[in-house]
């Protein structure tokens, strides 16, 4: 750890890895304040190196959250779920007795997108007394654990990916087959590859989620399934894990293109309140 903060060369900022290979919590840096240079590159490659930082109090405005994450990219706005009043492209994710947690599924965001996310950056605003904690899987590690005869059967492999469970949610709200088709042809159904290379780093990453992934392009149906489901469960590995318990004005900065998350729904009925800004990213190759 001591190395890799030398070699990111800013002297005030602390790296404290959760595990091996993903995760940590970053100490030193307020980011109510703007960043220089230094701090930027810092954040960067670390954020590459572990997948996704954590930062403890951090009292911030919704302005210092969005400025924050524009150092990274332009933001991109949800065309499906609740935003924060004023602030587009701050997504609330309110959850208590009468909205339980849905986000207990792995996943990697937006990967409905013909460019899903660069990454997320979560605040904690209100927490239950105990629960919800999430968990991000290293999807570096889920493609290099595979068997060689997987990997050879998935190697240039693509996947259709589809928003369709915000479909049943919109069908649910009484939202008309018309209305609905608009949004089909905003967002046609993607296909990317199964085994992403990470434009960053060149590293492969396995890249599908039982959230969004529909089928892989070729194969029949139950083929299709049965592998997808193995993928799918690589996540599920602990040795692949870290496990993030929140606190007030707690902060995860997470890279969409080599992780995946899940949100622990184990606090109903508590109330979870968290707000969400996302980095658009590129198309995945």
């Amino acid at each position: 750890m001591n190395q890799l903060v030398r070699n990111l060369t800013v002297d005030s900022l602390t790296l404290s890895p959760l595990t091996p290979t993903i995760g940590a919590e970053v100490s030193g840096i307020d980011l109510a304040q703007p960043l220089d240079a230094g701090a930027k590159a810092a954040l960067r490659q670390a954020l590459l190196d572990w997948k996704v930082l954590f930062f403890r109090d951090q009292d911030i405005t919704t302005e210092q959250h969005i400025a924050f994450a524009r150092e990274f990219g332009e933001l991109e706005v949800h065309p499906f779920a609740p935003h924060k009043p004023g602030y587009p492209e701050v997504l609330a994710i309110t959850h208590n007795r009468e909205n339980k947690g849905k986000e207990n599924t792995w996943h990697s965001d937006v990967t409905w997108r013909l460019e899903p996310s660069l990454g997320s950056i979560l605040r904690a605003i209100e927490l239950p007394p105990v629960g919800g904690d999430t968990l991000f899987a290293d999807m570096y590690a889920a493609y290099e654990g595979l068997s060689d005869e997987v990997k050879a059967r998935i190697d240039g492999a693509t996947a259709i990916h589809d928003f369709a469970h915000f479909r049943v949610a919109m069908r649910k709200r009484g939202m008309s087959e018309e209305q609905i088709e608009e949004f089909n042809k905003a967002y046609p159904k993607p296909e990317h590859p199964v085994v992403r290379t990470h434009p960053e780093t060149g590293r492969k990453a396995l890249y599908v989620n039982a959230a969004f992934t529909q089928h892989i392009v070729g194969m029949d149906e139950d083929e299709s399934k049965a592998l997808l489901k193995h993928l799918y469960a690589q996540a599920a590995i602990p040795e692949y894990q870290c496990r993030f318990r929140w606190e007030p004005n707690s902060i995860a900065f997470w890279d969409n293109r080599a992780s995946q998350h899940y949100a622990a729904s184990d606090y109903w009925p508590a109330v979870r309140k968290m707000e969400r800004v996302t980095v658009v990213g590129d198309r995945p190759y």
